[in-house]
């Protein structure tokens, strides 16, 4: 008899261990990762936005906006390193010779010198050659009436 109860009580665990269980085991997610912000466009809003922002009204501007200085600078053709060259030369030696915005030299004048060291140059040029900047609202239609007056001056550059 007692192996029959022992037999039955085993048989009566073993299906009641195979039951559906109520309980749902709890979901782990992963926690989002915070979005790695290149250090070049910390660098730039730190820097060049005091004068190159994106938010100064057209009239209220100190210097062209960072857009600006990307679509003039960086062509089909130019390649990150080209780009960061003319970004070093410029920081370095500003001058209106060596400009590939003389509409923003004669409407602002040269840059004044500013000193910095090369690396944060780079990574500043690195991260406007990799990535959208910030424009504002007026640029396009400004940017698209300025390519039509160089096109019209035999400027027609591909920018």
């Amino acid at each position: 008899m007692k192996t029959k109860f022992l037999t039955l009580l085993v048989l009566v665990a073993a299906l009641s261990s195979c039951k559906n269980n109520d309980k749902q085991n709890p979901v782990v997610t992963e926690q989002p990762k915070e979005a790695t912000v290149h250090p070049g466009k910390k660098l730039m809003e730190t820097y060049c936005y005091s004068c190159h922002d994106a938010t100064t009204s057209h009239d209220n501007r100190l210097a062209p906006p960072m857009i600006a200085i990307k679509k003039r600078y960086i062509s089909a053709n130019t390649t990150k390193e080209e780009f960061t060259e003319d970004m070093l030369l410029w920081m370095k030696k500003p001058s209106e010779e060596i400009s590939k915005m003389p509409e923003a030299v004669e409407r602002f004048g040269v840059m004044p010198i500013m000193v910095f060291p090369d690396r944060v140059i780079k990574q500043i040029s690195e991260y406007m050659y990799n990535n959208d900047i910030a424009q504002p609202e007026w640029f396009e239609a400004h940017f698209k009436e300025q390519q039509g007056k160089r096109k019209g001056m035999g400027m027609n550059k591909s920018l």
